[in-house]
């Protein structure tokens, strides 16, 4: 079980980040490799991504769920995917905190994977995930700031 804790400043107030952080359309543009992403029920999603970072690779079908929502405060996310390299199966905790302006948002996310990925080592995996994390909150920042201007 690999653990990963990151966290991310929006430039941008809490009801505006817990809107859009579970917008389709601001989803869909922001996760990195995003091939497709279509809501099938009340907050459950599919979605394809290509992901090329690091030593994770290939092509991955992905089923992410959000539970447990208390707005604006936080939510749960549980992600399933499975492609080439293996399989991911993770819940991530979600929490958003009002900062002056800004809103932080902590991510707390126990992944567990299988195949290419388990062998890549924890520590590798931990880093390939931040980058990600990264690159989608930075994505999803500016597909919020596009959608309220």
């Amino acid at each position: 079980m690999l653990k990963i804790e990151y966290t991310y400043k929006f430039a941008l107030p809490k009801s505006t980040v817990w809107t859009y952080i579970q917008d389709e359309d601001v989803l869909r543009n922001s996760l990195p490799g995003c091939k497709s992403f279509e809501e099938i029920t009340s907050d459950v999603y599919v979605a394809e991504l290509g992901l090329n970072t690091g030593p994770v690779k290939g092509l991955f079908a992905a089923e992410v769920q959000q539970t447990d929502q208390i707005p604006p405060n936080s939510y749960r996310l549980h992600v399933k995917g499975k492609g080439k390299p293996g399989e991911i199966n993770a819940i991530a905790e979600m929490f958003l905190e009002e900062t002056g302006d800004s809103t932080e948002v902590a991510c707390i996310a126990e992944v567990e994977v299988t195949g290419l990925l388990a062998a890549v080592g924890q520590r590798v995996l931990g880093g390939v995930a931040k980058v990600i994390l990264g690159q989608f909150f930075k994505a999803a920042e500016k597909e919020m700031v596009k959608v309220i201007s």
